[in-house]
């Protein structure tokens, strides 16, 4: 147990006095946790705006768009867009709704406002990192942003960027130089925003503690939140530095991911000794986790407003900790499933399929820990807990569609189509939205010193 007189001797700043220091560079957790979260908003309607775009195109090819040149005079000649700006508005969308989304707002956001308030803190223990960790993040989303008005525009490679075409530079096509350094530079930056922020909330949930709170005495956001933070630690800490190996094959003549002998457009590359599988294994080794840091904040908002909308406890408080705690373990020893296609030996096949089957076990409990505490309870039905039970539908409908992908065998089929895209935004695009939308009606009078119209959040939800 940890040492709860240490508490009498935190020496807080003084309550700042300027505007600036108040609201711009604030060290306070609730404004940092707002301004977090106001990112997220500005984030998911660019995010939106461009699968506007996306879906237009999709359903009328050859439309021209009033306006879509001011975006790229090159990717959209008579505001008609071409495949490859396609490719990059597709990039753009995930990466900004991944990253400065559904990292930032219920994991950032909320844990920021909310976790000291719920383990008895004053504070952040390190409020300057935590400061420094919202203004990085923000310079990255500039940085990500900056993109579309440099060159031939933002990079095409997908939220992915596989190489070796992302990192061979311009000769790869549109976007593939200076919008791929662009690209891994906002990630680098946003990773290492993450890693100050999972630094402040472990800290934070393990020593500054209250008298009395001991740990299965927490919230399950709370939990939640700490254990994402362990995830994020590890997965962000892996994706950063392979982001800058990607940078300096681009500007430094480095080889990490461009292998000997590479022809494109009948030019032969001058590379030798990389690996491409090489960014595949870092890439998902972060890749995979991060589906789970932004799932698991979800998972323990909607507990908190289930339990409170019901008015009773889950049926059991630890096993969902267990079964969290489960998800962020095995999310580092099922990443191989993203990779069945790159020729892996067909036993590290089997090896990376087993755990993926067994990652459904903790989900699967979770689920039923869910529904049999809605069994005979008295559920009041707010706009909070209308998310909440869609957050439960959604998972489910994105989970069992996880079960086919998990068989070599047929992902290798499915690899690359609709029905991957389609489980993906079941489960992140969708319940995770929908884990936001319950935090946003259940926690905004805390927030905002202000209620949310209820029939306008039931419309909303409907």
């Amino acid at each position: 147990m940890h040492d709860m007189s240490a508490h009498a001797h935190v020496v807080h700043p003084a309550p700042p006095t300027s505007f600036i220091r108040k609201y711009i560079f604030s060290l306070d957790h609730k404004v940092i946790g707002k301004q977090y979260y106001g990112l997220a908003l500005v984030a998911v309607l660019v995010g939106m705006f461009l699968s506007w775009l996306m879906r237009i195109h999709l359903g009328w090819t050859n439309l021209a768009i009033p306006g879509l040149h001011l975006l790229s005079s090159n990717g959209a000649p008579g505001n008609v867009m071409t495949p490859e700006f396609y490719l990059q508005l597709m990039t753009m969308h995930a990466t900004i709704m991944v990253f400065f989304v559904l990292t930032t707002a219920p994991f950032a956001g909320f844990g920021n406002f909310f976790l000291p308030i719920q383990v008895g803190a004053e504070d952040m223990p390190f409020p300057r990192f935590n400061m420094m960790s919202f203004w990085v993040t923000f310079v990255a989303f500039v940085v990500l942003v900056s993109s579309f008005f440099v060159g031939d525009g933002p990079t095409l490679g997908g939220w992915t960027q596989y190489a070796p075409l992302s990192a061979v530079g311009s000769v790869a096509g549109p976007g593939e130089g200076t919008g791929v350094v662009l690209w891994a530079t906002s990630i680098a930056l946003f990773c290492v925003g993450q890693l100050l922020g999972a630094l402040n909330f472990i800290t934070t949930t393990l020593d500054m503690r209250t008298r009395g709170m001991s740990l299965w005495r927490l919230p399950l956001s709370a939990w939640a939140w700490f254990i994402t933070s362990c995830m994020g630690l590890a997965a962000f800490a892996v994706l950063m530095p392979a982001c800058i190996l990607l940078i300096l094959d681009h500007v430094a003549g480095t080889s990490f991911f461009v292998p000997s002998n590479l022809v494109i457009s009948d030019q032969v590359q001058p590379h030798s000794g990389g690996s491409t599988l090489l960014w595949q294994h870092l890439f998902w080794f972060f890749g995979h986790p991060e589906v789970y840091v932004a799932i698991v904040p979800g998972m323990g908002i909607i507990s908190h407003v289930l339990i409170t909308s019901m008015r009773k406890p889950l049926l059991s408080h630890r096993v969902v900790v267990y079964s969290m705690g489960a998800l962020a373990v095995l999310s580092y020893m099922v990443y191989g499933h993203h990779m069945f296609v790159s020729g892996m030996n067909p036993i590290s096949s089997l090896a990376f399929s087993f755990p993926t089957l067994i990652i459904t076990i903790p989900s699967t409990i979770l689920v039923l820990i869910w529904l049999g505490s809605l069994y005979g309870a008295r559920l009041r039905i707010t706009s909070a807990s209308l998310f909440a039970l869609g957050f439960v539908s959604m998972f489910i409908s994105g989970g069992v569609s996880g079960f086919f992908l998990a068989q070599p065998s047929v992902d290798i089929m499915l690899h690359a189509t609709y029905f991957v895209v389609g489980h993906f935004h079941m489960v992140m695009g969708v319940a995770a939205m929908f884990g936001i939308f319950a935090g946003t009606y259940f926690w905004f009078p805390k927030m905002f010193g202000r209620m949310m119209n209820e029939t306008l959040g039931k419309i909303h939800f409907w």
